[in-house]
């Protein structure tokens, strides 16, 4: 279960893409500046952050281990394979079926040896305008395992591109929409788009919050009044998607923090209720994820 509190719905505990995208910021393993935020952000209500640091990606239970035992912060881990570039050999020569055993097992057994359980299937992703073959099988074995075990799912949208054609797989697949997330819709720009996927059942993903070189965050701002308005909001959680040591505000970027002492101030001047964002900060991620190992 998940402690009572706020969530941070998208963050990694590690993260490490730097050899694929030969950029050592993109390397976020500095544990005592990590641990210095989280513990601001414990002062601040947040008790629960989702890590989307799956294999390939980095993952390092006793790294994240330690952050929450340091901050007080429980950390849930995730299971699963991200974007194409980054997938192991193994989602390559493995079916589709014996990459959902291995979702299953850590969702089941544990991870990598360890007893910590995986409580989210993700993040899953699908490239740039592209849904690669080896991304598919991915998403093939996401479903069995959540099929199998109930756990939720959260996929990655590259800049929101292929939200639709996500949904439409999990629907063709007879997922559990109620339970999957897309991610970085903010992206998108529209909230016609999201609209039309939040139609269907699925959770929505606002998680590059103060991105704004991406998308201003008026914009993200401008999306979600129109999203309350349509009757919406119990489908959309929060979070900022820090993957780089530059995102730190030791180093200069918005830090943790940002989400709730920069953008609440901004939804609330922009009139949405105080009761949406208490949805999306609390109850929709408790809904959507309390109930697996966490």
């Amino acid at each position: 279960m998940l402690l009572p509190g706020k969530v941070y719905a998208h963050e990694h505990i590690p993260i490490d893409l730097s050899e694929v995208k030969q950029n050592e910021d993109c390397h976020l393993d500095t544990i005592n500046q990590v641990i210095a935020e989280f513990k601001d952000l414990y002062q601040k209500g947040v008790r629960n952050v989702i890590s989307m640091t799956n294999k390939g990606m980095g993952r390092n239970i006793p790294y994240a281990n330690k952050v929450a035992k340091e901050s007080g912060i429980n950390i849930v881990q995730c299971t699963g394979f991200y974007q194409d570039a980054f997938l192991p050999i193994e989602v390559f020569r493995l079916s589709v079926s014996q990459l959902a055993e291995q979702m299953i097992k850590d969702i089941e057994v544990g991870i990598k040896g360890t007893d910590v359980k995986a409580g989210v299937i993700g993040e899953i992703a699908t490239s740039k305008g592209q849904w690669t073959a080896a991304e598919e099988k991915v998403f093939q074995a996401a479903v069995i395992a959540q099929k199998e075990t109930g756990c939720p799912i959260s996929t990655h949208t590259s800049i929101g591109t292929l939200g639709h054609e996500q949904v439409a797989f999990f629907k063709r697949h007879q997922a559990d929409l109620s339970h999957i997330v897309i991610g970085h819709v903010d992206l998108t720009g529209s909230a016609d788009y999201v609209l039309e996927m939040l139609k269907t059942g699925v959770n929505v993903e606002f998680d590059t919050i103060g991105k704004n070189n991406y998308m201003p965050d008026a914009t993200r701002v401008e999306m979600l009044k129109k999203i309350e308005k349509a009757g919406f909001t119990d489908q959309v959680v929060l979070s900022m998607d820090i993957t780089r040591k530059s995102h730190l505000k030791v180093n200069g970027g918005n830090g943790y923090a940002y989400l709730l002492d920069s953008f609440i101030p901004q939804l609330k001047r922009a009139g949405i209720s105080e009761t949406f964002i208490n949805k999306m900060l609390e109850e929709n991620p408790q809904r959507i994820y309390g109930d697996i190992n966490a």
